[in-house]
């Protein structure tokens, strides 16, 4: 398989999901403004035409998108992993989170924080409307070790998208302390530090990279 992938970015859910399963994986990093494969400098639309990440390559080469979908494959292709749940309401469990977190918490929320592009007048509005659905789910999360009954491909969607409020200082997680326990006992899963640990340097190059180009 080959995911194509940009440092931090919600990609990094299905990297964790990877390591999680053990899975042999090429790694593909896309360079989020040029989309450039850093590997070969290939363009990346020639892959997905919306130049979004993550993106799988399937083993018998099918492209798949969309966070949501490619989470879900993972966990079905690798069942011995446990990154999924058995049919029925626990699999409609699953897919209630990871569509809450893709759309309450990843596009309606964080991206319009995270983008530099948007009107600042705008940013309040979000934050203000965001809020109630970092409470819902601190209250979710009181006395929960996952949002499953195990960890699942949407705990490893949900703490990707925690780690942005690093970038993000309006959302302070020590106001939801459930939701920092959480993130705490995710990060210190093995293959959950590893994952973040390589994508923070890549993201460090990214950086460095944009700034070199710029000057």
């Amino acid at each position: 398989m080959d995911l194509y992938f940009s440092p931090l970015a919600c990609s990094m859910a299905t990297r964790i999901a990877l390591y999680e399963a053990g899975a042999e994986t090429n790694y593909l990093e896309v360079d989020p403004r040029t989309k450039v494969v850093q590997s070969d400098g290939s363009d990346f639309r020639q892959v997905n035409p919306l130049g979004l990440v993550p993106t799988l390559r399937t083993d018998d080469g099918q492209v798949l998108t969309e966070n949501a979908a490619i989470l879900q494959y993972v966990a079905d292709r690798f069942p011995e992993a446990g990154l999924g749940t058995s049919s029925g309401m626990n699999r409609s469990r699953l897919h209630q989170w990871l569509c809450f977190i893709g759309t309450e918490l990843h596009k309606g929320l964080f991206v319009p924080l995270l983008d530099k592009k948007a009107p600042a007048e705008i940013k309040p509005y979000i934050l203000d409307k965001g809020l109630s659905r970092l409470d819902y789910l601190e209250s979710y999360l009181t006395g929960r070790e996952f949002l499953l009954d195990h960890f699942t491909v949407a705990d490893a969607y949900l703490v990707t998208v925690i780690n942005w409020t690093m970038a993000t200082p309006p959302v302070e997680l020590a106001k939801w302390p459930a939701v920092k326990a959480y993130y705490e006992r995710m990060r210190a899963r093995p293959h959950v530090a590893s994952a973040m640990a390589e994508e923070l340097k890549l993201y460090k190059a990214e950086i460095a990279r944009h700034k070199k180009a710029a000057a």
